[in-house]
């Protein structure tokens, strides 16, 4: 039984294969989707069509992408935002594990603690000691109600025992505007877009969201060793496709996969934007995918968070 698959893997692909990307074009997945997509491209000799599906808090991709047929020729950028929407919404079309294979986990990305220079907190434990004085009265930025920025605060919130008031934005770029203004207390902000922004005094970074520091901002110590241990967050990007896709369509692309991120070129421009390269089997996605999901589901939880 297992020839038939064996044997189609080995000619696919024979022909263009659809990317699925959650979010619109010019973003973090859309640059992961087409770097990635470009080098299978060139290293497989069939167009990799990137297929950008906004809306519904990439509910909307997620759901074309499970109904699509499992032959390997369509694949979806699953991210952090689809392991936060299976608790968020109250009815969502998909479900991750069911109508999902992993294939390969691409990388995840830190945020950096970000506080107006005003702020009389010079670190993550200063913070929290400064939030403990005044109960709901610090202010905390996102990138929209239940986003990952959002959760991550809230998170930060629960381990540390503070209450902050939340101050939800159309996106991260004005949640980040607005700390530099010193409209709100403190933002934890993709490191890329903030990078210049630290560097020049503009913002104060306190602390970076995971467990090892960022190579773009190494002189930053991570949360966890600073103030509340074993905290992490961040976002993540990865490759799955629709349940019952064959096996070792699966495992061929996650061998292709993996090839082109250990590659200079690749591995240079994703640390660039700040990621850190994860890969590994699909095992090891599934395996982070069910730990991501039950970890915002927690949060989730205990924040109360929704969005109808």
């Amino acid at each position: 039984m297992a020839l038939p698959g064996a044997a189609g893997s080995q000619s696919y692909p024979d022909r263009p294969i659809r990317f699925i990307v959650p979010f619109a074009p010019g973003g973090g997945n859309d640059m992961i989707a087409r770097l990635v997509g470009g080098k299978l491209t060139e290293s497989w000799g069939q167009q990799i069509i990137v297929d950008n599906r906004p809306g519904a808090g990439g509910n909307i991709a997620a759901e074309i992408a499970a109904r699509s047929n499992p032959d390997g020729y369509t694949i979806f950028l699953f991210n952090s935002t689809n392991a936060i929407a299976v608790s968020l919404y109250k009815q969502v079309p998909f479900d991750p594990i069911r109508d999902f294979e992993p294939v390969i986990l691409i990388a995840t990305s830190p945020f950096a603690l970000v506080v107006h220079p005003s702020t009389p907190a010079g670190s993550v434990k200063e913070l929290i000691a400064l939030a403990k004085t005044k109960p709901g009265v610090l202010t905390f930025a996102s990138g929209g109600n239940g986003s990952s920025t959002h959760l991550a605060a809230e998170e930060f919130q629960q381990l540390a025992g503070i209450r902050m008031i939340h101050v939800p934005y159309k996106g991260g770029g004005p949640a980040l505007i607005d700390v530099i203004g010193g409209r709100v207390t403190m933002y934890f902000a993709s490191i890329p877009p903030s990078l210049p922004h630290i560097k020049t005094g503009r913002v104060r970074a306190l602390g970076i969201t995971s467990k090892e520091r960022s190579p773009l901002l190494p002189d930053v110590p991570t949360i966890s060793e600073t103030a509340l241990p074993g905290f992490e967050s961040g976002a993540s990007y990865g490759i799955v496709a629709p349940t019952h896709t064959p096996k070792a369509i699966v495992q061929k692309m996650n061998a292709e996969v993996a090839r082109l991120l250990a590659t200079p070129e690749v591995s240079a421009r994703l640390r660039h934007e700040g990621l850190h390269i994860a890969a590994g089997s699909p095992q090891d996605f599934s395996r982070f995918m069910k730990a991501e999901i039950a970890q915002w589901a927690r949060v989730v939880k205990a924040s109360d968070a929704k969005v109808d």
